[in-house]
């Protein structure tokens, strides 16, 4: 076997083992494990090479606790919304279990779903450049990168916007962080070493979603 045939099957399942963890043990990231992860940042394309991402590591235990609280109060106004309006109801029309539907409405529109940011023993907030034009491009490939890595290494991540959409919990955070103003916050991640095994989450078939040309001819024939 070549050795880049090798190196792409690593790739392709560092790829598919990626999950979201919300769930993390008391173990420390190593700082070498820490390192190979921002490097994987640094490595991103971006528009002209532009560059714009800053990342703030975060492991003190006082500013994770306020980073959980910040998310939780971002998810809970989001999903309460979507409640009132009825499309979490819509989302959730085929879980019969109304036990679980329940909790399931209970987690989100409490924002207990984004709360987990201070159980993690590392947080990094992914800030850009705002005079550039590719931000939310440019710092999407970085986290992608950060994200594949993490799961090469064994560990779990979570990409969170919660304290970012709104600007109200924007400003929060870059009080709490003192992101000058020149600079926006984009997500947080969350990174540790899982508690338990996650199952892959399913994924449409490739002949559903690649087209021949034009949109609807299908790539792949059957």
């Amino acid at each position: 076997m070549s050795e880049t045939f090798t190196l792409a099957e690593a790739t392709l399942k560092a790829i598919q083992d990626r999950r979201s963890i919300r769930e993390y043990s008391p173990e420390p990231v190593s700082d070498e494990d820490l390192n190979l992860i921002l490097e994987a940042a640094r490595q991103a394309p971006s528009g002209e090479n532009a560059q714009p991402w800053r990342f703030i590591v975060i492991r003190d235990e006082a500013t994770r606790k306020k980073l959980g609280d910040i998310s939780g109060g971002g998810s809970g106004r989001r999903f309460t919304a979507e409640f009132m309006t009825k499309k979490m109801q819509q989302r959730f029309a085929t879980l019969e279990d109304e036990a679980k539907k329940k909790a399931a409405y209970e987690k989100l529109t409490s924002g207990a779903v984004s709360m987990f940011a201070a159980t993690a023993p590392v947080n990094i907030v992914v800030i850009g450049r705002k005079d550039v034009w590719d931000l939310p491009f440019d710092t999407s490939a970085a986290i992608e990168n950060m994200l594949l890595m993490v799961t090469a290494l064994g560990l779990g991540a979570c990409w969170v916007i919660a304290p970012c959409i709104d600007v109200r919990d924007e400003i929060r955070l870059r009080k709490l962080l003192n992101i000058p103003d020149e600079y926006k916050a984009v997500s947080l991640i969350s990174i540790g070493h899982p508690t338990r095994p996650h199952r892959p989450r399913p994924r449409l078939a490739l002949k559903d979603i690649v087209f021949d040309e034009t949109f609807g001819n299908p790539y792949y024939k059957e």
